[in-house]
Formats: structure tokens, sequence, C-alpha cells
């Protein structure tokens, strides 16, 4: 009996199969294995191949779209449907499998997206948690609406929004789905569902830490009880924890690494902005053009990661007038980008993860927020952290390129660029302290392993194996 004392915590940690869901819950995974717990990523069978980390397990587990994977199902609405069917039972069978090896499953970590997972979880008697990945104030505004605290749609004239422990939230600074429900309505009925069982769960995370969003937090905790956990972003740019952990292990799209980093070598420190919108937002043609030139016309070094299927929508010529100031590419490993020394801006949609990076890595950001969460964290960006300045659109919905240099000029050169420079450093190491031994971050996790080792140290007592 002796050596079973301290049998191996298993934790299934199971994300959206979208890089922006995978990135975060695996991370979470690597920092549960650097505790000594075991650690498997449930995917869905067409993304299984792309995740490789160290330390961790990957199984895959059925959406009802083994081969093409979401852009097999037609529509959001008939994904999710099926991958509640097919997940529920596939996840219950990776569970069952487990049951009688020496790696019993001792609690289930599940995206918030999948509440479904929840119930698998309890019907096998284990603990079960969920993990937002949005910030606490986005995931906040939610849980008001799912409660019936606010009605939507939300109206210019009845502004600002006011949530305890929240800043006022003006029109422009809302989720898109909010503002125009009708036009997500799918997006937004899987936003609410994330709480539809979530009294049941036994943890709740947040990709987030206390000293970035500590009164937004506790202004919502009646309503979710989250732990922040954040940021979940590799170790190697925080804490250097966990060996060689410089990029996320999932990639979904081939990274170019070399090139980018061997053009940066070739610059002056501080002097290259770096401009991605991340894996989902697609810009108008006109949107793109007006990039494309406010770039060319602010004359700094920049590094543009323009997807292959938006190649189209680049001013004629562009590429090749460019080369003498910009290197456009398909993709990058962005943490190394962000990290490197010649790197002074980012300009970013603002989706949640990059705003997180941009923040770990100090670096001031422009942001051009597209939709979704991306307008609260651009508002956080300028106004709450004042880490970067937000881009106003005309009144066409469009970023103008006096607007884009007008940004970059303000975060780059010019007075509050100083301070905006100095908050930058400042956060990044609130971020380190956060994840780092004895910080906030870092508790919540080692509390949660400790809790799932009492619960299997009760187990065993009771006679379950």
């Amino acid at each position: 009996m002796g050596h079973k004392e301290h049998r191996t915590i298993h934790v299934v940690v199971l994300p959206y199969p979208g890089q922006g869901h995978i990135n975060p819950l695996l991370q979470f995974a690597k920092r549960l294995a650097s505790k000594g717990v075991k650690a498997t990523i449930a995917t869905t069978h067409y993304t299984v191949n792309s995740i490789s980390a160290p330390n961790v397990g990957v199984e895959a587990i059925s959406d009802g779209f083994d081969t093409g994977g979401f852009a097999e199902a037609k529509s959001e609405d008939l994904f999710l449907k099926s991958f509640k069917t097919n997940g529920s039972s596939t996840l219950s069978q990776l569970i069952q499998k487990y049951q009688n090896s020496d790696y019993p499953v001792n609690c289930v970590v599940y995206d918030s997206f999948f509440p479904w997972a929840l119930d698998v979880a309890k019907q096998h008697s284990i603990p079960g948690a969920a993990f937002f990945t949005n910030s606490a104030t986005v995931t906040g505004i939610f849980a008001h609406i799912h409660r019936g605290f606010l009605s939507l749609p939300f109206k210019p004239e009845n502004m600002p929004l006011l949530i305890p422990g929240f800043p006022p939230l003006n029109f422009d600074d809302l989720p898109s789905f909010l503002k125009f429900p009708d036009g997500y309505p799918v997006y937004l009925a899987m936003k609410l569902s994330q709480f539809s069982n979530l009294e049941f769960a036994d943890w709740v995370f947040g990709n987030t830490f206390e000293e970035l969003e500590h009164e937004e937090a506790k202004g919502i905790s009646n309503l979710w009880p989250g732990k922040l956990i954040g940021p979940m972003v590799p170790s190697a740019y925080l804490d250097g924890k966990i060996k060689n952990d410089k990029g996320y292990g999932a990639s979904l799209w081939k990274p170019l690494g070399e090139e980018c980093l061997k053009w940066l070598e070739t610059k002056p420190q501080n002097s290259v902005i770096y401009v991605s919108f991340g894996s989902m937002v697609s810009l108008t043609q006109k949107q793109m053009e007006e990039i494309a030139f406010g770039l060319q016309e602010s004359n700094l070094h920049f590094l543009w990661v323009v997807k292959e299927s938006e190649r189209d929508k680049l001013p004629n010529g562009f590429i090749d007038s460019a080369k003498e100031k910009g290197l456009i590419v398909g993709w990058c490993n962005q943490l190394e980008i962000l990290a490197h020394e010649a790197v002074g801006c980012f300009v970013t949609h603002c989706g949640w993860n990059s705003t997180l990076e941009g923040l770990s890595l100090g670096l001031p950001m422009v942001g051009v927020p597209q939709w979704a969460d991306q307008l609260t964290d651009a508002k956080f960006v300028e106004e709450i952290w004042e880490v970067g300045v937000r881009a106003k659109e005309d009144e066409k919905g469009i970023v103008t390129k006096e607007e884009l240099v007008l940004c970059l000029k303000t975060v780059m050169e010019g007075k509050r660029s100083q301070e905006i420079k100095k908050n930058s450093i400042k956060w990044r190491e609130k971020a380190k302290a956060a994840v780092s031994e004895g910080g906030s971050s870092e508790k919540c996790i080692n509390e949660f392993v400790e809790f799932l080792r009492c619960c299997d140290h009760k187990k065993m007592l009771n006679g379950h194996h």
C-alpha cells in the first residue's frame, strides 16, 4: 500500500479546437505537468496531430467531423451540436479507458464553451473545472446577461454600462455580439451557455491575473467564482520554470521562424512595428489598403503577418515597394518576435491571448479591434492599463492610414510614448510575478493540485481505485 499513497494525479484538459483556445489550455496542461501531474489534452481528430508538447499526452475525441473539422460542419451551430453528442460519448470512453490503469482520471478541465464536459465528469464522479479564455471583464458582462441583470440589445443611449468593480463601459467598448445580438445568434448562445451549469463546477479558472483584473473579478465573484491563473504564456517569457518552453506547442499553421528572426537581427533596437491580427480576423480590402499605406507613410520598419488567404487584398506592388522598410510573412512565432529587442510596438486586433502576450512581454500596443471581445480588451489597453492606444475608426468603420500613422507616432515617439513604455515594463514585471514562486496565479494552481491530491486520497481510503 505504501507506494500507492502518492499516486500520480491525472487531469484531462479539453480545449475548444481553435488556436486561441488550444494555446492557453495547453499551456495550463504544461504548468500542471511541471508540478508532477499527468496531463492529457483531449482534442479533435482533426487537430490532434498539430499538438505536441513535452510531458503532455494527447488523445483524440470526436466532434463528428473527424476528417475536415469545423470546415466540414458548414455551420457553427451544427458543429457545436455534433461536438456535444460525439464529444460527450468519446470523452466518456477516454475516461473509462484509464479507469483501471495506474492513472485513473482525477479531473476534467474543460473549455467553458463546452459545459457538457462537466456533465461527463460528474457521470464518472470526478471533479470538473471550467476554463475561461476571455478576460474577467468580458466574462463578467456575459455572466450578468445570463443571470438577467442586463438585457439585450444594448443601446447607445443607455450608456455607459455600469457593473460593480468595472470601469464605465461605453457602447464602443462592448463585445460586438451584444451590440448586434441578431448578427451573431449562435456565438451569443454559446457565450451564454458557458454559465448554464457553472454552479456545479468544482473549480472555475480565468486566464488573467490578480493585479490585472482584481477589481473586476471581485465585482463578479458571486456570479463567477474564478480563480485567476494567468497569464498562460510559455514559461520562457515569464518565470523560466519549464525547460525550453518557448512556444505553446500547438500550431494549426506552418510557422516561418528563421526568416523573421534573421530580418529582425539587422534592425536597431525598438525600431520595428510588429503587425498581426491573429488567426481568426479577416480584414476588408479597404482596411488592408489603409494599413499598408499607413505603414509605408510612417516611414518605420515593420514586420506584418498576412495570411496567404489575405494577400490578394494588399495594394498592387505593395510587397515589392515595401521591401526597403518592411517584411511581409504568412506566419511566425509571435512570442519570439514580441520578445526580440528590435521590436518596439505591437499593432494587434486585441484578442485576449495577444493582449496578454503584449502585456507579458512589455510591448506598447496599438489596438485595432475588429469584433467580439477585442473591443473591450482595446479599451483596457488604452485607458486602464495605459500600455498603448486604440485606433479610432472613421464613420465607415475604417481605421484610416492617417489615424494609424498618428497612433504609431504616439506609441513610438514623443512624450506619451515614454509613459506608455514605462507602464508596459511595469505590467511585464507584474505578469512575471503572478506566475513565479509565491505569486497569486502560482498559488491558485498549487491549491488546485492539492485539492486533487486530497480528493484522490479520500477516494483511496474509501476503497475506490
